[in-house]
């Protein structure tokens, strides 16, 4: 493991568990077990950073979105809420924590959720046999809503989301 990708994995924990702006670098640093001047020589500045572990944590997730069906995109999305946790979404946590004035944040959560809502896209035409943009949207809806509701309702907000998908997935069929 190279000190950047310990230093990501240790960053995301920690923005993770703490959020961004109460993650200080003397937490980072402690954390990745490095000094200050490693981190900034690596990560340049905590947005950069924060903009790095999005990227990484994006990529993670897009293996999770690497299905078949819109009941799998929500099967997976159960056990990332099971294995990953239930605190909301990473990316919109730092948008709001940001307040949307650092570019290279910005351009990474529009980056996830445009990837989000093209691979919906794509398992609505798959599953229905044609394209569909308010049924797509009504599941990017329920996809979102279900991760947001899982910080206080748990892996049953993502299981009632997944149950309302098959739903409408079944109506866009028949």
């Amino acid at each position: 493991m190279t000190i950047m990708d310990k230093l990501v994995t240790a960053s995301e924990a920690l923005f993770d568990r703490h959020g961004f702006t109460a993650t200080g670098m003397d937490k980072l640093t402690q954390g990745a077990g490095i000094s200050s001047r490693t981190l900034y020589k690596h990560a340049g500045s905590k947005n950069a950073l924060i903009a790095r572990v999005l990227g990484e944590r994006d990529k993670r997730f897009a293996r999770r979105l690497e299905v078949e069906s819109i009941d799998a995109l929500f099967k997976g999305l159960e056990d990332w809420v099971r294995l990953e946790g239930r605190r909301g979404c990473l990316f919109l946590r730092a948008l709001g924590e940001t307040g949307g004035d650092t570019p290279e944040i910005v351009d990474a959560v529009l980056a996830h959720k445009a990837r989000i809502a093209e691979r919906i896209a794509v398992l609505v035409e798959h599953d229905t046999g044609h394209a569909d943009a308010m049924l797509t949207e009504q599941v990017i809806v329920l996809f979102e809503g279900a991760t947001a509701a899982a910080v206080y309702r748990g892996e049953q907000a993502v299981a009632a989301a997944r149950q309302s998908a098959a739903t409408l997935m079944a109506e866009a069929r028949s």
